[in-house]
């Protein structure tokens, strides 16, 4: 019974130092989480209402002109082909998307812009 004891302390406590912690939203808006453009790319769900944003990855506006966005999207039909930055197969069901992204009216609450095309070459993340 006290090796018992002791193994299950010993596996309860754990070293500060091993403990990870959660990134912080100032991380998540300066590109070190999901919030980078260039990380974004599979099955993306877009959600439309601003209560649900801590649940989302991104926050992002739709631009109205190519040369302001950071991320040139092309909505790919099939998942299976939208494997790298930019290429987005749009889901209906939040559960399987990879990636829940917000979609904002107001550009300075966003985390970055994307511009829609209809050309897939065009696609990608353009870095600053």
């Amino acid at each position: 019974m006290l090796l018992t004891t002791l193994v299950s302390a010993l596996l309860w406590w754990q070293p500060a130092a091993a403990a990870k912690a959660p990134l912080a939203p100032a991380d998540l808006r300066q590109g070190r989480g999901y919030a980078d453009p260039c990380k974004l790319y599979g099955a993306v769900y877009l959600e439309r209402d601003p209560r649900r944003r801590g649940f989302c990855s991104a926050t992002v506006y739709v631009e109205q002109q190519e040369a302001f966005a950071n991320l040139v999207v092309y909505q790919e039909a099939n998942k299976l082909f939208a494997d790298k930055p930019g290429l987005w197969y749009i889901t209906d069901a939040r559960d399987f998307a990879d990636y829940s992204v917000l979609v904002t009216d107001n550009r300075s609450f966003a985390d970055f812009g994307i511009f829609y095309t209809k050309v897939r070459s065009f696609a990608g993340c353009r870095k600053d």
